[in-house]
């Protein structure tokens, strides 16, 4: 087997064998699955003036719940390599495999898997919850509100999207870890990072700057990928948004795999 191929097995082994890794996950889907069914519920045509008048995307409505379910995804990636620094078991781990950007890459591979499978889970109930509730609540294909279909385009992108979305923030959560090498530091930052710029954006009066925030931040700009009608109203496109995002997590990868090298443990 390759020093790559022990790596990557070493990392799942440890990933696999913490209890905390299925607990997040689980919540992850969980979160995911309750906060847009809670959504659903909550949306009817009855306020508008024709169903059809209603202009909801409720693809984007079913999958609400990753703004609480990326959470969990920060959270699982920061552990991933945190634990191990409150542990001290970081200094076994790089004795073993001393090339240490190579540690950093096999776990951000083996957590990658990991939420990306809870995020698949997450987004498919998702999006069956909503497919049975919402006819109830006059979304029907008679109104102009066909069920949601992964062989509809912008659905299968927004649902694909959202899985990328978990995965690149858990990865956030991992790069912070290896940079600040604390869990409290590390969770801080990532929810900071996350839930700021929606945060300012209600309160900054300034029309101009809620475009930058939503052109720039990394959740405004990376869940634009869940959009699937009025695509012209978007402050970004969901592809480039997504790669806004994307450059985050490179950027903080890449800043922990230079101080994961340039630092004693």
């Amino acid at each position: 087997m390759t020093a790559a191929g022990r790596a990557l097995r070493a990392e799942w082994t440890k990933l696999r064998t913490v209890p905390s890794t299925w607990w997040l996950a689980g919540t992850a889907i969980a979160l995911m699955v309750i906060v847009g069914a809670g959504t659903v519920s909550g949306v009817s045509t009855d306020h508008c003036p024709t169903p059809a008048g209603c202009h909801e995307d409720t693809v984007k409505l079913s999958l609400t719940g990753i703004w609480l379910g990326q959470a969990a995804a920060a959270v699982l990636g920061a552990l991933a390599l945190s634990s191990e620094y409150g542990t001290g078991t970081i200094r076994a781990t790089l004795t073993a495999m001393p090339r240490r950007p190579g540690v950093l890459a096999a776990k951000a591979v083996v957590v990658a898997a990991v939420v990306a499978l809870a995020g698949a889970a997450g987004v498919a109930i998702s999006l069956l919850t909503a497919r049975l509730m919402l006819p109830g609540n006059g979304f029907t294909r008679a109104a102009g509100y066909p069920p949601a279909s992964l062989a509809d385009g912008p659905t299968l992108r927004a649902a694909v999207g959202t899985v990328l979305v978990l995965v690149l923030v858990a990865l956030i959560g991992l790069g912070l870890a290896a940079i600040l090498r604390d869990t409290a530091a590390a969770l801080t930052a990532a929810l900071a990072l996350l839930y700021l710029a929606p945060l300012l954006r209600t309160v900054i009066p300034d029309d101009r700057w809620v475009h930058r925030l939503d052109r720039y931040a990394p959740m405004p700009a990376g869940l634009s990928v869940q959009a699937t009608k009025n695509l012209a109203q978007l402050a970004i496109g969901p592809w480039p948004g997504l790669g806004v995002l994307a450059a985050y997590a490179g950027a903080a990868l890449v800043a922990g795999a230079v101080v994961l090298r340039v630092r004693d443990v």
